[in-house]
């Protein structure tokens, strides 16, 4: 499937009002190639399997630059995107898409071309898709949940996991309202980045120390936890990665091992299996501070020795 293809696909279900809102307003995906084509990396970081989840794309706390700096730069056997990837919910609201979101979509699907195998398993924001599971689309398999076998011989259901979110199943109307609320405390997260990136700062997630720091938060990412991984147990399987509530972790609970592949909204992170089935949370923010800083020392000592001759 091309980018155009996609973009004309993504635009007749959104205008036809599938699902749960209205989104008549949307006028159109930009297509065509990448706005910023991948740049020629000699060796990207490999791994047997890349998840990530809550891209968000579609919305303007959308991380776009820190998540096509990963894809730009990692490359996998396989990679699970574990749910809201587009935000549906923002999109019926009010049409937001740069190109920089197009350029993520790009990248996935010419991943998918080159031979990685893509499961696209939707989350709440992007349920429209969830009538097409068991579909593939341009070598993107669409699932409702799926279950993956690490390089040790572990079995791991992967899922969205706003299954277990008891706000969605009993209160949907209060998650609306939760969603407006999070997503003006991501606009001020844009207006601090912004003034951080002007004086040279590295990026930071006021949101994700906000989350951190209310108690009843904690609480209810802990409660998830515990129901995602019994729920786990009960299905018989070594441990689960889930998505949703933006929250990376890697810790055992009564036997299983759960797993959470965060976002690209606040803490901008993926899970990862190395060849050896070890997995692995990738903080990007902090990856790339460090590649640019070892880019700056590098230049800056190459001047040296051009001084020096």
């Amino acid at each position: 499937m091309a980018l155009d293809d996609f973009s004309d696909t993504i635009h007749a279900l959104l205008g036809s009002g599938t699902g749960d809102g209205d989104f008549s307003n949307v006028t159109g995906f930009p297509g065509g190639l990448p706005y910023t084509p991948e740049p020629p990396v000699d060796a990207r970081r490999r791994y047997r399997t890349i998840w990530i989840s809550d891209v968000h794309l579609g919305t303007r706390g959308c991380n776009a630059r820190l998540l096509i700096d990963f894809l730009d730069h990692v490359d996998s056997e396989t990679m699970y995107l574990v749910g809201d990837i587009i935000d549906g919910w923002r999109l019926k609201k009010k049409f937001y898409w740069p190109a920089a979101h197009n350029d993520i979509v790009w990248r996935i699907l010419k991943r998918a071309k080159r031979g990685t195998r893509i499961v696209y398993i939707p989350g709440n924001h992007d349920e429209m898709f969830r009538q097409f599971s068991g579909l593939n689309f341009g070598g993107v398999e669409i699932r409702r949940a799926a279950f993956h076998e690490t390089a040790d011989g572990k079995r791991l259901m992967v899922l969205h996991g706003d299954e277990f979110d008891t706000i969605m199943l009993a209160h949907r109307w209060l998650a609306f309202v939760g969603d407006t609320l999070y997503h003006l405390l991501m606009s001020l997260n844009i207006g601090v980045n912004w003034v951080r990136q002007r004086f040279g700062l590295s990026y930071w997630s006021l949101s994700k120390m906000a989350k951190h720091k209310v108690k009843n938060a904690v609480e209810f990412i802990s409660r998830f936890e515990e129901l995602v991984a019994r729920a786990a147990a009960e299905r018989g399987v070594d441990g689960v990665v889930c998505g949703h509530i933006h929250t990376a972790e890697i810790r055992e609970i009564g036997g299983v091992e759960y797993y959470n592949d965060g976002d690209w909204v606040e803490g901008c992170t993926a899970l990862v299996e190395h060849f050896d089935g070890r997995m692995e949370v990738l903080h990007w923010a902090d990856i790339m501070k460090e590649r640019e800083a070892a880019e700056a020392e590098a230049r800056m000592m190459g001047g040296r020795a051009v001084e020096a001759a």
